[in-house]
């Protein structure tokens, strides 16, 4: 086996074994968001401020 043919093989079971997970996929993040975004948001009450 080249070193070539033997650096190919690397560089192919490489990127075969990458699972990178992108922004626009269907999963866990965007689960995650979707919750956020439909959780009923919780009003802090403030305290009187006074006007000029």
């Amino acid at each position: 086996m080249t070193v070539r043919s033997r650096f190919i093989k690397s560089v192919v079971a490489a990127a075969k074994s990458n699972e990178t997970e992108m922004p626009w996929a269907r999963g866990s993040a965007r689960r995650k968001m979707i919750l956020r975004r439909s959780a009923p948001v919780a009003l802090t009450p403030r305290g009187k401020v006074a006007s000029a």
